[in-house]
C-alpha cells in the first residue's frame, strides 16, 4: 500500500494553508497511509502560525498548530504530492509553474471542493471496484475530480474559488477567511472518505 500525499499551498505558510493541513490530517486521520503537509510559494521560512490562525487551528482541527513551522513550497514537495491544494488560483499557478505536469493534480481548496461534490455514486462505485487500497483509490479519486472540469457548475465569480488572505488583517477577515476555508476542506474530507468506503451520498 503506498501513501497518499496531499500538500497545501498559501503564500507565507503561516495562516492558510497550515489551517486547511491540519484540518485535513485530523479528519482523514482514520484512512490509512495518508500525509498532508504545507508549504508557501512565499513562505515565511521558520515562523510559526499567527495567533489568530493558531486559535483556528485549535477550534477547528484541535491540534498542530503549536509546533508548525513555515516552509518554501519547492518541486521536490510538488513531486512528492499526489494533491495539491492551493488557497487562491494564484497559487495554483505558481505551484503549475514551478512544476508543469503538477498541473493535473493541482487546484484551489475551493475548486477541488466542487469536483469533488460533483461525483456521483457511479464514480464511487468505479472508485472500489479496483482491487487496491486506499492510496490508490484516492488517487483514482482525484483523477476522476478533474475529469469535472468544465462540467461541473462553476462559481459564480472566478474569485469564488479563493480563500481571502487574513495576514495582518483584523479578527473580522480571519474568520471570513475560515468561513470560506472550512466548510471547503470539510467537503474535500467527506468525498475522499466516502472514496475510500464507497458509501453512496446521502
Amino acid at each position: 500500500m503506498s501513501d497518499f500525499t496531499i500538500l497545501t499551498v498559501c503564500t507565507g505558510n503561516i495562516c492558510r494553508s497550515p489551517l486547511a493541513e491540519q484540518l485535513l490530517r485530523s479528519g482523514l486521520g482514520s484512512v490509512p497511509g495518508v500525509r498532508v503537509r504545507s508549504a508557501g510559494s512565499g513562505a515565511l521560512v521558520g515562523e510559526t502560525m499567527t495567533e489568530q490562525a493558531q486559535a483556528l487551528s485549535r477550534r477547528f482541527a484541535g491540534e498542530g498548530a503549536d509546533v508548525h513551522l513555515a516552509r518554501q513550497l519547492s518541486k521536490e514537495e510538488l513531486r512528492s504530492a499526489d494533491l495539491v491544494l492551493g488557497a487562491t488560483r494564484e497559487h495554483r499557478r505558481a505551484a503549475v509553474e514551478l512544476l508543469p505536469r503538477a498541473s493535473r493534480h493541482t487546484f484551489t481548496i475551493r475548486e477541488f471542493a466542487r469536483l469533488a461534490e460533483a461525483l456521483d455514486d457511479s464514480d464511487l462505485r468505479e472508485l472500489t471496484a479496483a482491487p487496491s487500497g486506499p492510496g490508490d483509490r484516492l488517487r483514482l479519486f482525484v483523477e476522476l475530480a478533474a475529469t469535472k472540469r468544465g462540467i461541473a457548475v462553476p462559481p459564480e465569480e472566478p474569485e469564488d474559488d479563493d480563500i481571502i488572505d487574513p495576514y495582518r488583517r483584523s479578527d473580522e477577515v480571519y474568520e471570513e477567511s475560515a468561513a470560506q476555508l472550512v466548510p471547503a476542506v470539510q467537503s474535500i474530507i467527506s468525498s475522499a472518505i466516502r472514496a475510500v468506503s464507497g458509501a453512496p451520498r446521502e
